[in-house]
């Protein structure tokens, strides 16, 4: 079986959709999608993911599961212990996690101060699974760290969702923390992740992430990536986000 976990298109945040150089990208992205035989869809329930969705599902006169799991993983907010400031758990600055061993560990991220205060534990476990309970109706069961093919297949299943929630998935998959996929990879908007079932020994298969974030389809299309989820390379880049 095959995941393809797919960002939204350029956002307007503001207005939940997206910009016009998002709505090119999400008809680049529909060229590559639609030519996929795709066995099911499903999409966050915000405007931007379905937006970008509405592309590929017209294209192919398909429709998509709207899963409110699928959800940006913004909801969850933790507090600098030093400034008392609130981030996104996805937006730490260098100094607040990486001397943090914990929050390199795929199990113990969630307990370090700052997460558990929030619950994250629980925020994580309703997202993951969820993502297990779909991928048992394609006929693999999670266990322990991989997966039992009960019904092995080849079938493709598309995710159209956002930056944030796709890391959480993704570590989940492959045994990650995500918060090191959080700062240490990104996904541009319109790109695809892609994660492939490898059955070694008949019954038990683990994914395999093929391309993180894949924007192939942009550059095919002429379309210069966006910048959007990224930060200034340097700090004299004024011009670029730096907070």
């Amino acid at each position: 079986m095959k995941l393809l976990i797919i960002r939204h298109g350029d956002p307007d945040y503001e207005k939940d959709t997206l910009t016009a150089k998002g709505e090119r990208e999400a008809q680049l992205l529909a060229d590559r999608i639609s030519r996929l035989d795709v066995r099911d869809y499903y999409c966050s329930p915000l405007g931007r993911a379905q937006k970008t969705a509405s592309y590929t599902l017209e294209r192919t006169g398909r429709s998509a599961v709207t899963c409110d799991w699928l959800r940006e993983f913004d909801t969850v907010s933790v507090r600098d212990p030093e400034t008392a400031g609130s981030h996104l758990a996805w937006d730490l600055l260098p100094a607040m996690w990486t001397n943090v061993r914990e929050f390199y560990d795929k199990d113990e991220w969630v307990n370090v101060p700052m997460m558990k205060a929030e619950n994250m534990a629980d925020a994580v476990k309703n997202v993951t699974d969820q993502l297990d309970s779909v991928i048992s109706e394609h006929g693999y069961i999670r266990h322990g760290n991989y997966y039992i093919a009960e019904k092995p297949n080849d079938d493709t299943i598309v995710f159209f969702c956002h930056f944030g929630v796709s890391c959480v998935l993704t570590g989940h998959l492959l045994g990650i923390s995500p918060v090191v996929l959080w700062h240490g990879a990104i996904a541009l908007p319109t790109s695809v992740t892609t994660l492939c079932t490898e059955e070694r020994r008949k019954g038990a298969a683990y994914f395999r992430m093929s391309s993180f974030g894949d924007i192939s389809h942009l550059y095919a299309g002429g379309e210069e990536p966006s910048f959007s989820g990224r930060f200034c390379e340097m700090f004299s880049n004024t011009e670029e986000r730096h907070d």
